[in-house]
């Protein structure tokens, strides 16, 4: 296997990537195709991918099952999972996305090898949380950082900008008003999520837990522009 790119002391040769198909994900994964320095990526989805070449795509209704067909060696892996419970359509099945399948991807990509999980969680995140949202986005830090990961990074956007197959309602309603906003309750475009995400696999700025609000994301991607 291949060095890949060394960053004080680890590699990013071998990646995995769930949640390709949403708004970050998608930006991060063509981000990561045009890594040259990556010689493999694994993205399991629950359904295909569509005019992506040269990235293995294990596809399942159930997203578990596609994670179990990669089997090759990782060395890092991002999750970019997220829905809301209106979308998912219950409480039941957001607990589901947010949480289960997250921690699901981070259990196969240790069982791989990975050293370096880095999770999109949210602003507000907080498992003492009143707000179902924020409860359960809490919950699923905790889940991870139980793990004991050498580097677990977990990114706090604010609202999400960007372009998406189906827009939510939230976003549409409270987007423009959120770009008002100052600090890290300022919206933020999901490709300067993806970008400071890679950055941060690039180059960890801390060991351990490292958790990056929405302000600092910003500014990240800034500087990889």
């Amino acid at each position: 296997m291949a060095n890949g790119l060394i960053c004080k002391g680890e590699k990013m040769s071998q990646v995995l990537i769930t949640g390709s198909t949403g708004l970050v994900g998608d930006h991060l994964l063509r981000m990561l195709i045009r890594e040259t320095r990556i010689n493999y990526i694994a993205a399991p989805t629950r359904r295909p991918l569509a005019d992506i070449s040269g990235v293995y795509n294990p596809h399942d209704p159930q997203l578990t099952d596609a994670l179990a067909q990669v089997q090759d060696p990782i060395d890092i892996a991002f999750c970019c999972l997220g829905t809301t419970r209106r979308e998912a359509g219950s409480k039941e099945a957001f607990i589901h996305a947010d949480y289960t399948l997250v921690v699901d991807t981070a259990l196969t990509a240790k069982r791989l090898g990975a050293k370096h999980f880095l999770v999109v969680s949210s602003m507000g995140a907080n498992a003492n949380s009143p707000f179902f949202y924020n409860k359960v986005k809490g919950k699923m830090e905790d889940a991870l950082i139980a793990q004991n990961w050498d580097r677990l990074t977990i990114v706090r956007p604010s609202m999400l900008l960007g372009d998406r197959e189906k827009q939510r309602f939230n976003e549409s309603i409270f987007a423009p008003l959120f770009q008002l906003f100052p600090g890290n309750w300022k919206s933020i475009q999901a490709r300067d999520v993806a970008s400071a995400m890679l950055h941060e696999a690039r180059s960890p700025s801390k060991e351990g837990v490292n958790i990056i609000p929405s302000a600092k994301l910003r500014e990240i991607a800034k500087g990889e522009a």
